[in-house]
């Protein structure tokens, strides 16, 4: 029905414009956050990676001075380990024999004073299963006269800082897309129901500028209907369906300003009425069929904007086959009970490219148009009825179908 977009003098290149621009700002800030969260982990791998390193020495500085303090009866070489070592080594670690048996722990998180030997044994034992997975022991012997009396063997594993290092990128990052995404959430509520009011404002004073000549018609159409010198009644009666369709459109637009009312209607009477009265008004090129497979189907709707949505429709299928073609209005029921209409015309189609911006405001085809009668048609149908319109299906100079969706 809509081929591509094309020049507005109002909306149309700016307001696809904007969209573009929004679409690729979208995507920059998210190329942005992948880049500076992968960044986030890699810095910080590399930190723990040099902490890691670190460690070890740590660990193999503290074996050394260990094994020499056994071997060796220096009050220097006890000092440096009981001064210097010990203290700045944080990192868990257990010293078993060569039976097995643990001999001495450090930074093993227990409380000896409430636990019992075998408590602690066991406490002991579990850590080692979990230090043999980290790393490779390290062996330490004490010599006497140069004979190895006895063999230790020192496990360890990377402290609680590098374990909390290794998962704070992935926590910071959850967190702030937890903020982003919440943030996001919120002001797209706000934004809609910002767009909300400026639709109903809109809608409202068009509804309110148009009640003032209307009114003033209606009156002028009484009196040529009583003017006995007008000869020709056709187009007094004519100009009165004019003028009902206009007090028609300005219903609809006090029922987009306000909360519509739905009542049970007839869908296939109204798709009639509104085909009826566009009949009249187009090229005899175009051939307009109404395929009803249920003339009994009902479904909740305001009337005045119903028939505003099929007319719109309508008339972009017929702008869409530049004056000749086949407009088919199909209605049945669908699998789960609802009504399925789908408005189907022989025109130049839809660029599979374009699918998603149809009923954005501003997409129009029209060098005059405004580029809201799509956008107001999915208002009408999903926020005012709670159905769904979409773009069947579309092909370049073959045609378009539209469906709408309707609960009963």
């Amino acid at each position: 029905m809509v081929s591509s977009v094309s020049d507005s003098p109002f909306m149309g290149n700016a307001t696809s414009g904007m969209y573009k621009n929004r679409a690729a700002l979208k995507w920059v800030a998210l190329a942005s956050s992948i880049i500076i969260g992968f960044s986030s982990v890699l810095y910080t791998n590399s930190v723990v990676e040099e902490l890691k390193e670190r460690e070890e020495f740590y660990i193999s500085l503290y074996a050394k001075t260990l094994e020499y303090t056994v071997n060796s009866e220096s009050d220097n070489l006890a000092f440096i380990y009981q001064e210097i070592v010990t203290p700045n080594n944080s990192i868990p670690m257990i010293v078993v024999n060569y039976e097995g048996v643990p001999t001495m722990y450090r930074n093993v998180k227990l409380d000896s004073s409430k636990l019992d030997q075998q408590e602690i044994q066991q406490v002991l034992n579990k850590e080692l299963k979990i230090m043999e997975q980290e790393y490779e022991p390290i062996v330490i012997s004490s010599e006497i006269s140069d004979k190895v009396e006895d063999i230790y063997y020192i496990y360890y594993r990377n402290s609680d800082l590098i374990y909390r290092l290794r998962y704070y990128p992935y926590v910071q990052l959850s967190v702030i897309a937890a903020f982003v995404f919440f943030g996001y959430v919120a002001f797209s509520y706000s934004r809609r129901a910002e767009q909300n009011q400026v639709w109903a404002g809109l809608a409202k004073e068009t509804a309110h500028q148009l009640g003032t000549p209307l009114s003033s018609l209606m009156a002028w159409l009484e009196i040529m209907k009583s003017d006995d010198d007008i000869k020709d009644k056709e187009v007094v009666h004519e100009l009165e369906k004019d003028v009902d369709k206009l007090e028609m459109i300005t219903s609809r637009f006090s029922s987009i300003g306000s909360v519509p009312v739905l009542t049970d209607q007839n869908i296939s009477k109204l798709i009639r009425e509104t085909l009826s009265y566009l009949e009249k008004r187009v090229s005899k090129k175009i051939e307009i069929h109404f395929n009803c497979k249920d003339d009994l189907l009902t479904a909740d709707i305001n009337k005045p904007l119903f028939d505003w949505v099929i007319e719109n429709l309508s008339k972009n299928a017929i702008d869409a086959m530049s004056g000749e073609g086949k407009l088919t209005i199909m209605l049945k029921e669908g699998k789960y009970g609802d009504a399925l209409i789908d408005v189907t015309d022989t025109g130049k189609g839809i660029a599979s490219g374009k699918l998603k911006e149809v009923f954005r405001p501003g997409f129009t085809t029209k060098k005059r148009g405004w580029g809201l009668g799509l956008t107001l048609a999915k208002r009408i149908i999903e926020h005012y009825h709670n159905g769904k319109i979409f773009v069947k299906e579309s092909a370049i100079d073959k045609g378009t179908t539209f469906r709408i969706i309707l609960k009963k």
